[in-house]
């Protein structure tokens, strides 16, 4: 690699970073990777909307690479800066230094011998009912027969497989109101919570092993609201209850085990659930990409949108120049030297 490279890397990253696009508001930065791909030689868009945009040379390809170009909202950190060998600002961790490198591969001058296919795409922040990537990979139905995606997620570029599943509920207790001079006439919700969640409280996290990897799984209370006053007795009380699962489970399995954990009291109810993604540490590609990482697999203590490629048969893995330490802060940033290693990697797996 060249100071010539380094210097690219910097001019996408920091061009990046400096547009606007919060979730929902995607068009701007869209429109400008289009430019981008424009001026490639030997690439074309294979679709393009509004929030999301799909290229690559002439097909078949081997391999999806992919990413989300969408930010958590603003934090006084923008416009960019660079400094120290660091470029700091919105999104430069999670995730729009690794956009940089998903355009220099792009423009790489030689033929690499896996031909890669690049998705971009937005609103990944988001809750999954507002997903583009699952409506997209169902508009394209080809992507389905590539045999991996690399999801360039911030992982500090190591190589993290598989990811959590996520339940998002609601927990209600009832009682019957009184006045707070008189309790024993009314039915405390609030402390019928407070006994009712002690287990949950302090349940330790589960370890759940999938082909060798360690997974862990955690239920956490966390939200609570209710009472109406202080001098009385309150008759309701909601909590937030959030479930990390291992990706092995069917939704049935993790919604029922949810269920066995939390126990008969309250009334519980899923408000939302992103299914995990199992792990396939056979699948060939993945071989080859470990070969050029030359670190351990490890397993993905998270939800990210590998979950929705393996929804569609595409095993899917996290490797990403981000640190994840980074991701969503006031101070997030993104190491040049992280982007170098990252294009260095992916280039010698698609070239070997």
């Amino acid at each position: 690699m060249t100071d010539n490279t380094l210097d690219q890397l910097s001019r996408l990253a920091m061009t990046l970073v400096s547009i606007p696009s919060v979730s929902r508001h995607e068009q701007q930065i869209t429109d400008w990777i289009a430019n981008e791909v424009a001026a490639l030689p030997d690439v074309a868009v294979v679709h393009r909307q509004g929030d999301a945009i799909v290229f690559g040379r002439p097909g078949p390809w081997d391999v999806i690479l992919a990413g989300h170009s969408d930010t958590v909202p603003e934090q006084g950190n923008l416009p960019p800066e660079l400094r120290d060998g660091w470029i700091w600002g919105l999104g430069a961790a999670d995730m729009k230094g690794a956009l940089a490198v998903v355009l220099a591969l792009a423009g790489m001058p030689d033929r690499p011998s896996l031909n890669p296919l690049f998705v971009v795409f937005g609103r990944e922040e988001l809750a999954t009912s507002e997903s583009v990537l699952a409506p997209l990979l169902a508009a394209l139905p080809d992507l389905s027969k590539i045999p991996l995606a690399v999801v360039m997620e911030p992982t500090a570029n190591h190589l993290q497989a598989g990811c959590l599943g996520n339940i998002k509920a609601e927990l209600v207790f009832r009682g019957r109101a009184a006045h707070s001079a008189r309790p024993w006439l009314g039915s405390n919700a609030i402390h019928a919570a407070i006994t009712a969640l002690q287990g949950v409280a302090s349940a330790p996290p589960q370890d759940v092993m999938v082909d060798g990897l360690r997974f862990r799984e955690v239920l956490s209370v966390t939200e609570i609201g209710g009472g109406i006053a202080n001098n009385v007795v309150p008759d309701s009380v909601t909590c937030g209850i959030n479930f990390r699962y291992a990706g092995n489970r069917t939704v049935a399995e993790a919604e029922s085990l949810l269920r066995q954990r939390i126990g008969t009291a309250g009334e519980l109810s899923i408000l939302g659930h992103a299914a995990g993604a199992p792990v396939n540490v056979h699948n060939p590609l993945l071989e080859r990409l470990r070969a050029a990482v030359n670190l351990p697999l490890e397993p993905k203590q998270a939800w990210t949108p590998v979950a929705e490629f393996a929804s569609h048969g595409i095993d899917a893995v996290n490797f990403g120049p981000g640190d994840p330490d980074f991701a969503h802060r006031r101070d997030e940033r993104v190491s040049l030297a992280a982007l170098m290693s990252s294009l260095t990697i992916l280039r010698n797996f698609l070239c070997a």
